[in-house]
């Protein structure tokens, strides 16, 4: 294959002197194109003997040999009337108007063509007003329709709240807002409140100095509780606390992961005795095997009737353990961290949204179920809510 300037083909021979070759003229050769050849009759040319014939005047007309009168009248040619010559060149008067006469069909229709789309616009208009700019009947565009539930979209019951609603309290950056109560979270300097398009969440580096910290106990450890946060890790080492309570010698409930012999565990965990033992502690511990980074809902209650605590993943219940009563330790809510013999510790590394507490009540499993789905009776309402939208 070639790029067209080199195209391979067989050689022309070169053409004999004289004979012209290639549509070029050479010599003529003797009687060509049409003449007579040498030694040969020429057909216009008529013998010396020949006799004149006559000639027909026209195909089918009669002869001299077929008893023709000569004597007759024979038609006057001059006076004859035939169709007026045709000229070579064009009648430029006629094309002119007829020119002229197609522009002026061709600016009727295009008049009436604009006509009509004046006319369509002006009637779309007309509807556009009166239907609003949206898809909706009352002019506000419709909601877009979603499979399963947004990460970003409130997993609690009730109206979403609007995009301008701050998570802080108003001139105070550094304090989460209790959107249920008056219990304002102070966060640490290396926490910090991320502002999304349709919710907000803190974020925390794990350091000494990245948690959040309540004025006091969100709930009494003495009468039936639900804690409940929806975290997005990004660390599966060690212990990782979302939300505790406590800052005395030890916790009295946390909730997070743990990692342990390299077994990756969601965990809800409470404090029986008063010196925070790992004996007088007592937990339920969830699969977190498909890994951390991810928006997960961790719900743990604690229900005094039943003596027992509850731990949910999600919208699915991870187990419950039996426990005499949980020590009422002394200290206030903590985000991304908790109390471990007098230090702090588990550190949490992430982003957290959607933490709530509900007081004198251990959600079950049909209504965490809801919680997760956004279908929570409005009338079971949190004591106290942080970063909700």
């Amino acid at each position: 294959m070639t790029d067209g300037t080199d195209r391979n083909g067989s050689p022309h021979p070169d053409p004999a002197a004289g004979s012209g070759g290639y549509g070029y003229p050479g010599a003529p050769a003797p009687g060509g194109y049409g003449y007579p050849q040498a030694g040969q009759p020429n057909p216009y040319q008529q013998p010396a003997d020949a006799q004149p014939q006559p000639q027909a005047w026209a195909a089918g007309l009669p002869t001299e040999n077929s008893g023709f009168d000569r004597t007759a009248p024979q038609p006057d040619w001059q006076q004859a009337q035939f169709p007026p010559p045709v000229s070579d060149q064009p009648d430029w008067q006629a094309l002119a108007d007829e020119n002229e006469s197609r522009r002026g069909r061709r600016k009727t229709v295009l008049i009436a063509g604009v006509g009509v789309l004046v006319l369509a616009l002006a009637a779309g208009g007309g509807w556009f007003a009166l239907r609003g700019t949206g898809d909706g009947d009352d002019g506000k565009p419709a909601a877009a329709a979603s499979g399963s539930p947004d990460p970003s979209a409130p997993a609690s019951g009730g109206a979403k709240p609007p995009a301008n609603d701050s998570p802080t309290v108003e001139g105070e950056s550094n304090l989460l807002r209790d959107r249920n109560g008056r219990l304002h979270v102070a966060l640490g300097p290396d926490a910090q409140v991320a502002k999304l398009e349709n919710r907000s969440e803190v974020r925390f580096k794990g350091s000494a100095n990245s948690y959040a910290q309540g004025a006091e106990p969100a709930v009494e450890t003495s009468e039936s509780f639900t804690v409940s946060a929806r975290v997005f890790g990004t660390s599966e080492r060690g212990s990782r606390v979302a939300v505790s309570q406590g800052d005395g010698i030890s916790y009295a409930y946390e909730l997070g992961f743990e990692e342990s012999g390299g077994k990756k565990s969601w965990v809800f965990r409470v404090q029986t005795g008063d010196k925070g033992a790992a004996s007088t502690a007592v937990q339920v511990l969830g699969d977190a095997s498909g890994g951390t980074k991810k928006w997960t809902l961790l719900t743990g209650t604690y229900d005094v009737q039943k003596k027992q605590i509850a731990l949910y993943v999600d919208d699915k219940p991870a187990g419950t353990a039996e426990v005499p009563a949980i020590w009422s330790g002394p200290g206030p809510v903590q985000l991304g961290r908790a109390r471990h013999h007098g230090i702090w510790s588990g550190s949490f590394i992430g982003s957290m949204d959607h933490v709530r507490v509900w007081k004198n009540a251990a959600l079950t499993a049909e209504q965490v179920a809801a919680l997760k789905n956004n279908k929570l009776d409005k009338k079971i309402k949190p004591a106290h809510s942080w970063l909700i939208g």
